[in-house]
């Protein structure tokens, strides 16, 4: 005798329920997308590729044919001798997924290899001459910074050569006029006015024109002119003066007088249009490198004065006893 279990009281469906079920029979009776079928076609093929043919169809027609011609599970096809280097595993499938041929993927990857080779080369390249060109600027500098300490060794001697031609052509200039005037007063008590010879003395050679200053250093006393003019002008702007643009000098002994500062003043004119006018010269020795300039200056140094711009040191003869020679590398 069976006893049949009573069954449960159906419970009531709430509205929440209801709803879920509802939605549950329309997603199974709603058509997929295509998205969503190629979605199910790649997950049922990669989870088919991801299984051995003997683990996923044990029962093939094909798998049972390899195996009796001696294929085993996990083996590599071919002779035994050929086993160690044939391959396990099955090729994997790329599929293909755009219109364009079958090598044009090879052909991309090619050009972006390419591509990017290219921009590695010119990356290199690009910092080696970074790297030669800042070199460049600081041997460059380095040079007209010795350019320019030798301009300035230059006009020293040469001023200092000079004030010493001048204090000759002053103490012969004294000797003469003292011999007159003892003979004028031998003759005669009358008192008469003193004659000069200093006027064949050279004027020092900042107030010498431009043509008359050595190329060498004419750049040198250009430069300084021209920066004299911009203080000066910059002190008119700050008086703000309406006559004629001058500089006078705090320092300047007030005994000068009148004709002392119109001199200055025609000076100053005749400087300012000197700076304006082009130089030829200047601008021919100016274009030539850094390291033929300097090589011109210490040559001039060593002939003219005897003196080693990079022994600093002036010597008496012109054997130049202890110099090593004449270029930077033979004084290292």
């Amino acid at each position: 005798m069976i006893i049949a279990e009573p069954s449960k009281p159906k419970e009531k469906e709430t509205y929440t329920q209801r709803r879920l079920r509802k939605e549950r029979e329309a997603e199974t009776k709603r058509p997929k997308s295509k998205a969503e079928l190629a979605r199910l076609a790649a997950e049922k093929r990669d989870e088919g590729l991801a299984r051995p043919i003997h683990e996923a169809e044990p029962s093939s027609k094909g798998l049972k044919m390899m195996q009796a011609m001696g294929f085993q599970a996990g083996g590599a096809l071919g002779k035994p001798e050929e086993q160690t280097t044939a391959r396990t595993e099955p090729l994997s499938v790329q599929i293909k997924e755009d219109r364009g041929g079958i090598g044009l993927d090879s052909e991309k990857k090619r050009k972006v290899r390419e591509a990017f080779e290219g921009e590695n080369k010119k990356q290199k390249v690009e910092e080696e001459d970074y790297r030669e060109r800042m070199r460049l600027e600081r041997e460059e500098r380095r040079l007209e910074a010795q350019i320019l300490a030798a301009q300035k060794v230059a006009e020293k001697l040469e001023a200092d050569t000079l004030s010493r031609e001048s204090g000759k052509e002053q103490a012969r200039g004294s000797d003469v006029d003292g011999k007159h005037q003892q003979d004028s007063s031998s003759e005669d008590d009358t008192p008469r006015p003193t004659t000069s010879r200093n006027a064949s003395v050279k004027a020092p050679q900042s107030s010498l024109p431009f043509s008359q200053i050595p190329v060498l250093w004419r750049g040198l006393t250009r430069r300084r002119l021209t920066q004299d003019r911009e203080r000066r002008m910059r002190h008119d702007l700050q008086q703000s003066l309406t006559r004629v643009p001058t500089y006078e000098d705090e320092d300047e002994d007030e005994d000068g007088g009148e004709q002392q500062q119109k001199l200055r003043r025609t000076a100053v004119a005749e400087q300012d249009a000197e700076l304006d006018q082009d130089d030829a010269e200047l601008d021919e020795f100016n274009a030539h490198p850094p390291m033929e300039r300097l090589a011109l200056l210490v040559r001039h140094l060593r002939d003219t004065w005897r003196y080693c711009f990079w022994c600093k040191f002036l010597y008496p003869d012109e054997s130049f006893d202890g110099c090593p020679g004449l270029t930077e590398e033979d004084h290292d």
